[in-house]
């Protein structure tokens, strides 16, 4: 039976606490493993990120190159065949609107991407801003009425 005098923390291993300035046969005793003089030795002192002591900087050195396009990214809302199916009727309409009232958007979205995954066996509408090949090929086989906005 557990009760709180046998209770063990089995979480993580064991580590002791790093014990300075106990005498030199601790090995970190007098300088306290801080060596000699320098900032470094006195109280206060931090690190800054990066700083390698005298040396250039690794960061500096790297090439600033290149064009990221993340921060003009204009992510889509991805929706499955498979949750269309599931969630609207026949002759429903799927658009931002519906599948908002529907609660399938996360949030701020710039259009919704239809990706392939399931089947959809409802006559439905789409006005979408991108489809997958794979959810064009069987809404077209389908023969579905896709709208998509640029």
């Amino acid at each position: 039976m557990i009760t709180l005098d046998n209770l063990q923390n089995t979480t993580r291993a064991f580590k002791r606490c790093k014990r300075v300035g106990r005498g030199i046969g601790s090995g970190l005793g007098k300088t306290c493993g801080r060596g000699e003089k320098g900032s470094g030795a006195r109280a206060g002192y931090k690190r800054r990120l990066g700083y390698e002591g005298g040396q250039f900087r690794t960061f500096a050195k790297m090439p600033i190159r290149g064009f990221s396009n993340a921060r003009f990214r204009k992510p889509y809302d991805a929706i499955n065949l498979k949750q269309i199916n599931d969630a609207f009727e026949d002759g429903e309409i799927v658009n931002g609107q519906t599948l908002a009232d529907k609660g399938f958007l996360s949030g701020v979205t710039y259009g919704i991407k239809i990706l392939g995954t399931g089947e959809l066996h409802k006559k439905v509408t789409f006005e979408v801003a991108a489809l997958s090949n794979s959810a064009r090929e069987k809404l077209q086989k389908a023969g579905i009425t896709i709208s998509v906005e640029e």
